[in-house]
């Protein structure tokens, strides 16, 4: 079965794509390299020993994405193309909303028009904003975005569901990620973030290796164990085999189907708990200081699985402490290839 990756050069993408293969699918993938590396694809090769079908184009562009559809006989497609700085959102919003959600709209039209049923959509726990109540549960009511990017994914979500109410012959699996971290064991791919990482691991391999001077930690007077946020971190091989068992519920599902399911580990852990992890596993100081909260941080936020393991029959296998490791050893690999 050939699967569709939009943006399968990317952090999630990749690993999704190795994932793919390993349960016997053949991703085909389709990135503009605007937010990726071609450095990307070397690696895939080094872990699958062999290339990766792709193609560098934009999936705005419905001609190039029904071509290829067309070409290689598409079953099924995993949209994760999308800007996504939140930052960069509340500054440039128009930019944002004209990507993420023309993009998706333009897969839904090709995949109308030639007959491709299974989509699998890259949302966000975003959605929930500060909810009143964790963990949040997939019924847990969305609240209004804290950025322009959380709200492309709101707003994507309501189309996808749209779609299917309108009676479309689609089946849709919309899978809310939490916080993806660490890189594939082999080191041979991980998450390349361009300029300064928004994300806290990156900056933490980052300032390890003395690439950014320290870490600030951004407030420790939450209402929190030890004052610092809290999120569900969750390794990003874990969260590229939920994609499969996304597709594989798919498989066995009726025409016009649309479900969502929260992706993570369950249990939420602070900033400190992250950073002492990572000093811990890897035998490291880190330079890090306390500074104040910034603005639009979520408190806490992590989500219950228990859908996700019941009806797609997934949970995570690997440790935080996997995931700081294998993140370290990624960021070593990125220094060593440069010298």
């Amino acid at each position: 079965m050939k699967i569709l990756v939009t943006g399968g050069a990317g952090f999630i993408g990749s690993h999704t794509v190795v994932e793919l293969t390993n349960a016997g699918y053949e991703p085909v993938i389709i990135d503009n390299f605007n937010n990726s590396e071609k450095t990307v694809l070397k690696g895939l090769r080094r872990i699958l020993k062999r290339p990766v079908k792709y193609y560098e184009k934009d999936c705005n562009d419905v001609k190039a994405l029904e071509q290829i559809c067309k070409k290689e006989n598409i079953e099924g497609v995993i949209h994760f193309a999308a800007y996504k700085a939140v930052g960069e959102s509340v500054e440039k919003p128009l930019k944002y909303y004209e990507n993420n959600i023309g993009s998706t709209l333009k897969v839904l039209e090709v995949m109308l028009k030639l007959g491709i049923k299974n989509l699998v959509f890259s949302s966000s726990c975003t959605v929930y904003g500060q909810p009143d109540e964790i963990p949040v549960t997939e019924d847990t009511p969305r609240k209004p975005a804290a950025s322009p990017y959380g709200n492309t994914k709101t707003i994507c979500e309501d189309i996808l569901r749209d779609t299917i109410t309108a009676g479309n012959p689609l089946k849709i699996i919309a899978l809310r990620y939490f916080n993806p971290i660490g890189a594939h064991p082999s080191a041979n791919i991980g998450e390349l973030p361009r300029g300064v990482p928004s994300n806290l691991v990156p900056f933490i391999t980052q300032t390890a290796i003395g690439i950014r001077q320290k870490l600030t930690v951004f407030g420790n007077d939450y209402n929190t164990s030890d004052g610092t946020n809290v999120r569900d971190f969750i390794h990003v091989v874990d969260l590229a085999k939920a994609h499969v068992s996304a597709l594989k519920l798919l498989a066995t599902q009726q025409d016009n189907y649309y479900n969502v399911f929260n992706v993570g580990t369950g249990k939420g852990n602070t900033v400190l708990e992250i950073i002492k992890a990572f000093e811990k596993v890897n035998k490291l100081k880190l330079n890090y200081e306390i500074g104040p909260r910034r603005p639009g941080d979520v408190e806490k936020i992590y989500g219950s699985v228990e859908k996700s393991e019941k009806v797609m029959g997934w949970k995570t296998e690997k440790t935080l402490e996997d995931s700081v490791r294998d993140a370290w050893r990624w960021e070593k690999k990125i220094a060593k290839n440069k010298k």
